[in-house]
């Protein structure tokens, strides 16, 4: 993939084996949300859908995640361009990384807002470094955030929090959105600990990561009466994989923490 591409995609493999996707917005100074940057994005989130690893990371380069979306984007839309922007905005980045099947983080080192702060949200898990900050400030243009950021805000840290935290426009700390519960967890040394739990996350029983993510998402569409409702098929089809046959035979003859998977 070109250097000049303002997000890069890079498949790696762990020593075990497992791969990792790492997509990064490198589209310096600001990594802005501008149409460059959205398409490409887009085509990695495609790729990774098409042929998904066994763990994605998100992160960024440079001084700040990004500083936002560009305005360009929303100049001399009609009603309608604006409400199709954000379908599609639905439809090629927030809904396909919550469908990848497969545990997806996000690294934020620092000013993480609008765009950025809202695919965060479409991540399983968000890790920051203690200077990162948040920010939905789409009020400074006279609009509010429209790719999922006030639902999965409401969602992680409760409906009161994301109105004051949309309606104010503010910058919360990492500290903060931890104590929340939107951060899961804070790290001085970022890029290790990133690398560390997407290590671990990539060689763990992939399929039962999947099926996770698929009874969460029944809680977040239908409440528990739904998640249970599918947890049976959902969970029950896990017995038909080598990794939970070979865990189960591990856990049998040598105790547990022993078994290796490989995503089958």
């Amino acid at each position: 993939m070109s250097a000049t591409l303002p997000t890069r995609l890079i498949r790696d493999f762990t020593d075990a084996g497992a791969e990792i996707a790492t997509i990064t917005l490198a589209h310096p100074p600001l990594n802005l949300f501008d149409h460059q940057l959205m398409t490409s994005l887009t085509a990695d989130i495609a790729a990774v859908s098409k042929q998904p690893p066994r763990a994605l990371l998100i992160n960024a380069e440079g001084k700040v995640v990004s500083g936002g979306v560009d305005v360009n984007v929303f100049a001399g839309r009609s009603a309608e361009e604006g409400a199709q922007l954000w379908r599609d905005l639905f439809a090629r980045i927030i809904h396909p990384i919550e469908a990848l099947p497969c545990p997806v983080v996000f690294a934020a080192h620092g000013l993480t807002l609008t765009a950025a702060f809202e695919l965060s949200l479409a991540c399983d898990i968000i890790l920051a470094a203690p200077k990162a900050k948040f920010g939905l400030v789409e009020t400074v243009v006279g609009l509010t955030p429209s790719m999922g950021g006030p639902q999965r805000l409401a969602e992680r840290a409760g409906s009161g929090r994301a109105r004051e935290f949309v309606m104010t426009g503010d910058l919360y700390d990492a500290q903060t959105m931890a104590d929340w519960g939107v951060v899961n967890a804070i790290h001085d040394d970022l890029p290790t600990a990133a690398a560390q739990l997407v290590t671990r996350l990539a060689e763990g029983p992939t399929r039962a990561h999947a099926a996770t993510k698929q009874i969460i998402e029944a809680w977040r569409s239908g409440g528990v009466a739904h998640a249970d409702s599918v947890t049976p098929e959902v969970s029950g089809e896990l017995f038909a994989t080598a990794d939970l046959r070979g865990a189960v035979r591990s856990f049998l003859e040598v105790g547990p923490g022993k078994a290796t998977y490989r995503g089958e």
